[in-house]
């Protein structure tokens, strides 16, 4: 990647590589690019896409050849999601604490510090922290011609419980 090509930054960018105003790109070295620690900034994830407090800390987004964007996405305990599904696929891999994701089936996966998930395409999901510890996980997201989410309606708290007393 150029560092003349325009890397596109919004929450949504932070988030899951969405796109839409541009962004530094801080360096580049024979071929390769850094980041800078602007373009890195934490950014709090919004409501109309999360239940509880939710901290977004991009680390580098998709451009002209790599399709995939990637973000550390840090969850209070208790928070979580909505419901949305990924074109392209994800890999969610835990860095801190608990996760759980859960599908429109009933099913519920729960994974711990070190360990990844795959989800993929077109798989209605969410992803959430258990109640009693706050959760990290790094995301790797990739794009199906310009979109990498799709968003849906929010997750309910009976649907979160049942999916707590699933994982027990």
């Amino acid at each position: 990647m150029k560092s003349r090509t325009p890397i596109m930054r919004t929450v949504a960018v932070a988030l899951l590589g969405l796109s839409a105003i541009p962004a530094v790109v801080a360096e580049e070295n024979q071929g390769h690019s850094l980041y800078d620690k602007e373009w890195k900034t934490p950014i709090d994830g919004p409501a109309q896409w999360f239940t509880g407090e939710v901290t977004v800390d991009p680390v580098f987004p998709s451009n002209d050849v790599a399709r995939y964007s990637g973000a550390y996405v840090t969850f209070s305990a208790g928070a979580r999601t909505i419901w949305h599904e990924h074109p392209a696929g994800q890999h969610i891999v835990v860095t801190e604490g608990t996760a759980l994701v859960g599908t429109r089936d009933g099913s519920v996966t729960t994974f711990h510090e070190g360990e990844a998930v795959w989800c993929p395409p077109d798989m209605d999901h969410w992803h959430a922290a258990t109640p009693e510890s706050p959760m990290t996980h790094f995301v790797v997201t990739a794009f199906k011609g310009d979109e990498n989410v799709v968003w849906k309606e929010k997750v309910t708290d009976e649907t979160y419980q049942n999916a707590l007393e699933k994982s027990e």
